[in-house]
């Protein structure tokens, strides 16, 4: 079977995350160690990181994975901006290494009309900068992006050459996407696509750097450059591509991880019972 899991809430504390994770039946799972929509974070307690670490050791869940709030953006050509992304990144991993997370994945962010090849060396320049002071036991996870307007990142050759640019690279690694790979223009309706973008995928970047898939299906049509997660099955890329995709041997051994929304129609619990329903 493959690990499947969510993203889950630290609400009222993120040792709480684990039960969450726990009780809807998660495999794998992934949390925001702060606030995702701010830039101010608060220290964590040493009985927190206690609390978490311990609850994560009894669960048996592997692994876990922390995502970078969405303010940072690592290609912007405003200093300020940047500056406080790159010690925003660099908190996180402190904090990641801190709790026991061995994963954080951050987007790459927009250039905003400088130019890719600017904000492709923004990037790496942030990377190389921050992951040289980095505690070691931390990989960080590049995510390709959905093709919006002035993005860094959303084809696998720009992601390619910020690892092959970065003297960081060996403490670096990959978090496909697939709603965003999908509003990209890589194909996973059917097996034909699947192979493409996967074949793609190895020529560009190689699986030797992938760790995590995201696994969310999209409100946005194939090359919209929209970011609109849908539950798995339920949008544009469909059951058919899921299937293909979870039977895949160079995808079937990593965790999935589904950031799915929460309505009438289905609920965390209820992606990860399609994900295995398909991955069976």
């Amino acid at each position: 079977m493959v690990r499947v899991g969510v993203h889950v809430s630290i609400a009222g504390s993120i040792a709480k995350s684990v039960e969450r994770a726990l009780k809807i039946g998660c495999d794998t799972f992934q949390v925001f160690s702060r606030n995702p929509r701010g830039w101010a974070a608060k220290p964590l307690a040493v009985p927190e990181i206690d609390a978490f670490r311990a609850a994560l050791a009894a669960s048996g869940l592997a692994p876990a994975v922390d995502h970078m709030p969405y303010l940072p953006n690592l290609a912007s050509p405003k200093d300020e901006v940047y500056e406080r992304s790159v010690l925003g990144l660099a908190d996180e991993l402190v904090r990641a290494d801190a709790l026991g997370i061995p994963f954080v994945v951050t987007h790459l962010g927009h250039h905003l009309g400088a130019g890719s090849e600017v904000g492709e060396a923004r990037v790496i320049a942030a990377l190389d900068r921050v992951v040289a002071a980095a505690p070691p036991g931390v990989t960080l996870l590049l995510e390709n992006t959905a093709g919006e307007k002035n993005s860094v990142g959303s084809d696998f050759a720009s992601i390619a050459r910020i690892l092959e640019g970065c003297d960081c690279s060996g403490r670096l690694g990959v978090c496909l996407d697939t709603c965003h790979a999908f509003g990209a223009g890589y194909d996973l309706r059917n097996r034909d696509g699947v192979e493409e973008t996967l074949a793609a995928f190895e020529d560009a970047i190689g699986f030797d750097h992938l760790r995590v898939v995201h696994c969310n299906d999209s409100k946005g049509e194939l090359g919209s450059g929209l970011d609109r997660h849908e539950h798995v099955g339920l949008g544009a890329i469909g059951e058919e591509g899921f299937r293909i995709l979870l039977h895949r041997p160079e995808l079937r051994d990593l965790p999935f991880i589904c950031e799915t929304p929460e309505d009438d129609r289905r609920d965390g619990a209820g992606n990860i019972a399609k994900v295995r329903e398909l991955a069976a």
